[in-house]
């Protein structure tokens, strides 16, 4: 039989039971990292291991919604050009080299983050005398488990999203019957000859090189103690609207936390990954603790865990990936910024604020 039915009458709700804290060492890494670079060279020049949780489920993540891959270029290599419609935040970790997406070249050093749009060709190059090494958040866990996540590997290496002159004509030429409303309150009805015909948004590779982000970032620090807030900024790309996000699935944050800062204990339906890159400390996730130091990858916050970040004697910086913006998109951002006062859920009924104008201001 192919189907069932699930009799749910008078059922109460299952109870939320969030998922399982995972930390991934540094020397775990280093040794992949080593393992893969030993390997004879690739027939598509791509390096790459998934950094698999088992508890997040089909689709090889490391969260739920968000796929973490380990990516190995020695000197001279490059990847042959590929593309799929998922998106990815990539995150250099060591070395530096170049990356071609969808025309546009890229070139990065270590701890600096660009986009990947959906639908994009790309490639990695390592132009240097030294390996590199990256980090590749993508949603194509999510799209697995949606059983749609669509590769292609036939493209050339400067296929991308659609002209934008292109597109910009594609969205003057609307269809002659229009979208009209339906009811007093607002109800409309749209056609099958716009449905299929959306307004082309389109998003660009953007790269956001860590000297500059860091030369800002330190100005954070000056906030006092008494500040509520998170000192972080966020890679954002203005194509992705209210929904705050460095593609339209992730936010990417650059933190840094002063010595001995403790965060007040929140929680929130996006799944937040963390790889700290500088410092060490501590994260209280479900009342047990968690120790991390620079090099290691965390899944810090499983969906709706009340959780908090310690730094110990030394400055940390973190890069966090969360899938905020999906979640805004759906409606099911949930965040409790104090467990004292009642959630919201952002975007949808309302936010928070912080004390930053009463406290030092860098």
């Amino acid at each position: 039989m192919l189907f069932e039915f699930v009799d749910r009458t008078d059922c109460p709700e299952l109870p939320h039971k969030a998922g399982s804290p995972v930390v991934v060492p540094r020397a775990a890494i280093d040794d992949e990292i080593a393992r893969l670079g030993a390997l004879p060279p690739p027939a598509n020049g791509r390096r790459i291991s998934l950094i698999r949780n088992p508890e997040s489920g089909a689709g090889f993540g490391f969260a739920p919604g968000t796929a973490v891959s380990l990516c190995v270029l020695n000197p001279g290599e490059r990847t042959k050009p590929i593309r799929h419609n998922s998106s990815q935040v990539n995150f250099c970790i060591q070395g530096g080299g170049t990356s071609i997406v969808g025309g546009k070249t890229i070139t990065f050093a270590q701890y600096d983050v660009w986009n990947t749009p959906s639908w994009t060709a790309y490639e990695h190059v390592n132009d240097t005398t030294g390996i590199q090494v990256r980090l590749t958040y993508s949603n194509s866990a999510l799209l697995e488990k949606m059983q749609v996540h669509v590769v292609d590997e036939d493209v050339t290496a400067n296929a991308g999203p659609s002209d934008p002159d292109e597109a910009e004509r594609t969205s003057r030429s609307r269809n002659p019957f229009g979208t009209f409303q339906l009811t007093p309150d607002g109800a409309y009805l749209m056609p099958y000859e716009t449905l299929i015909n959306p307004e082309v948004v389109l998003h660009q590779p953007l790269h956001w090189p860590w000297m500059l982000v860091k030369e800002h970032l330190d100005k954070l620090a000056a906030l006092g103690r008494s500040y509520v807030g998170r000192r972080l900024y966020l890679l954002f790309n203005p194509a992705t609207g209210r929904t705050n996000g460095t593609t339209g699935s992730f936010f990417a944050t650059m933190t840094v936390r002063p010595p001995n800062i403790t965060d007040k204990p929140h929680r929130h339906t996006a799944a937040a990954i963390n790889y700290f890159f500088s410092g060490s400390g501590y994260s209280m996730v479900d009342g047990r603790k968690y120790t991390w130091k620079a090099g290691d990858l965390m899944l810090t916050a499983p969906g709706w865990a009340i959780h908090n970040h310690s730094s110990n004697e030394e400055s940390v910086y973190e890069l966090t990936i969360q899938d905020s913006p999906l979640n805004i998109a759906m409606g099911s951002l949930l965040w409790q910024e104090d467990l004292k006062h009642p959630m919201e859920a952002l975007g949808a009924t309302g936010g928070f604020s912080t004390n930053r104008e009463v406290v030092a201001k860098p």
